[in-house]
């Protein structure tokens, strides 16, 4: 009876660290505990299409996380996704002509906005609009064109 009590509390702590790493593992994944940015400047980008970009995605330059994502709207005048930023009090100088690119990472494919710093003296600041942008590759139709390029071109052999 005490062997079948310590095999039942084995078990019961092997599960319990099996959930706990699970938890830990989906907290990395979604980056929920990284780079909070309540004390920032928000910076706005407009794009065609944002693909699978979510609210709390990182912002990153050179691989380092600057920022997040805090909001995605629609603007029905102009018909464009609109990306609103918050970016760390101590990234302060990026350039007013740097660009920004929606861009895949890992294979679970999480996209997050990349910037690029351009080369101008006047920085961006609070509300500002990053004019050049790059929206996100949509799979679908990159394989379309593919084969649309592919029919169009098979019978010219």
């Amino acid at each position: 009876m005490v062997q079948t009590r310590t095999v039942e509390i084995a078990v019961g702590a092997f599960v319990a660290a099996g959930l706990g790493a699970l938890f830990v593992l989906a907290m990395k994944v979604s980056s929920i505990g990284a780079l909070d940015v309540a004390d920032g400047y928000e910076l706005v980008a407009r794009f065609d299409n944002v693909g699978g970009l979510k609210v709390r995605a990182p912002v990153t330059v050179g691989g380092v996380k600057v920022g997040r994502v805090v909001a995605i709207d629609y603007d029905m005048d102009r018909y464009e996704a609109v990306v609103h930023m918050r970016i760390d009090r101590r990234y302060d100088r990026f350039p007013a002509d740097t660009s920004a690119s929606i861009l895949t990472a890992g294979l679970l494919g999480e996209q997050y906005v990349g910037l690029e710093p351009g080369g101008e003296e006047r920085y961006l600041g609070d509300g500002d609009e990053i004019r050049l942008t790059q929206s996100a590759l949509v799979l679908e139709k990159i394989i379309g064109q593919f084969l649309y390029s592919k029919a169009a071109g098979g019978g010219a052999k």
